[in-house]
């Protein structure tokens, strides 16, 4: 029985090595600890543990700071902080472990620290960049046999024919009915979000390299996408998208009275930053319930052989099923995305009924 507690216990080493750290120093299982150690950036991408040594991909570092630009490896930090909470680096960087810079690196000057221009390839990046190179072959590959064949061949199959069924069913069912007339213009940009966020989602849900990122779980990711489509959506708005705006079809006396203008300008911001909230809170919190669900298994190592078994065969089980579900998100929230995007520069090129 031992034995079999051990072995359901090594599924979590492939999320994250929190519960075994903790066993391992008789401290308590804190969840919400190894939560937020799951989805939250770092400047190393942590695989697995052999024995006590843990096997670590240490990423490059790049800070401007007091002492002009450095370029160096992660590696050079220490693994365990000191005294006072610091990963100590080369140049007077460290990696914070507490504080308000938590996980950050900061310059430590005249007793204190400050946060340096920190442009370094964390764990993030890395997966973002991945993910990238992924779509780029998802999408140059099919292209090589367009250029190869006429429209007049027949229809492609295999992978080319499932890229093409996807593009179109983008184009047909999100993009063209959500922008409207002209919406040919607006299918590169739109394709490469809806594309971008679901290979990156697909890539979150690897538990091991070269996935594994919280990219669109990523506040500072879901803020460039939504960022994107606030300049697209203003830049394309006409002279009656920003009448409604500043002088809607209202009677006089609330436009006098200037609520409607109010409210229609403050809607140019909080629909964006719908966007931005809406990838960051499902992706997070898909990964912040499937990794809760498969701690169960720590929870109850000390218990009874009866309850260690029945409830790591549901966590087990709900694990197995959040993360299909989460495939099924990946899909509905580059969607959803694309959708509201389109929607959006739709109805900023809207022309009045009488025209």
């Amino acid at each position: 029985m031992k034995y079999i507690k051990q072995l359901l216990c090594l599924v979590v080493l492939m999320w994250t090595t929190a519960p075994v750290v903790a066993a391992e120093k008789g401290e308590e299982l804190n969840i919400s600890h190894i939560v937020l150690e799951h989805i939250k950036d770092s400047y190393e991408w942590h695989v697995t543990n052999i024995g006590e040594k843990p096997v670590v991909i240490h990423l490059p570092v790049i800070v401007y700071s007091s002492t002009g630009l450095h370029v160096f490896c992660s590696s050079k930090f220490a693994e365990e902080p000191d005294a006072n909470g610091y990963r100590m680096g080369p140049h007077n960087l460290a990696i914070a472990t507490k504080g308000d810079n938590e996980g950050k690196i900061v310059e430590l000057v005249g007793g204190g620290e400050k946060r340096p221009f920190d442009i370094s390839i964390t764990k993030t990046v890395a997966t973002m960049f991945i993910s990238v190179i992924v779509l780029l072959l998802c999408i140059l590959l099919p292209a090589r046999w367009y250029r190869k064949h006429k429209p007049s061949d027949n229809a492609p199959k295999g992978f080319t024919g499932f890229i093409e069924l996807l593009v179109m069913y983008v184009v047909d069912n999100i993009i063209k009915p959500g922008v409207g007339k002209g919406y040919e213009k607006y299918c590169p940009y739109l394709l490469t979000c809806f594309f971008f966020i679901f290979t990156c989602n697909i890539m979150g849900l690897i538990p091991f390299p070269p996935g594994g990122g919280n990219v669109t779980g990523n506040i500072a990711v879901t803020f460039f996408l939504a960022l994107c489509t606030f300049v697209v959506v203003q830049f394309s708005g006409n002279k009656h998208y920003w009448k409604d705006i500043f002088w809607p079809d209202v009677p006089l006396a609330l436009k006098a009275f200037p609520l409607i203008p109010v409210i229609e300008f403050v809607g140019i911001f909080t629909k964006p930053f719908a966007l931005m909230i809406r990838l960051f809170a499902n992706i997070m919190a898909g990964h912040a319930i499937a990794i809760s669900l498969v701690c169960i298994i720590f929870l109850v190592a000390a218990k009874p052989i009866g309850v260690f078994l029945g409830m790591s065969g549901v966590s087990v089980i709900m694990s197995v099923f959040m993360s299909t579900l989460e495939v099924l998100v990946c899909f509905i929230q580059a969607m959803v995305f694309t959708m509201l995007s389109s929607i959006f520069i739709g109805l900023a090129r809207t022309e009045p009924e009488h025209e």
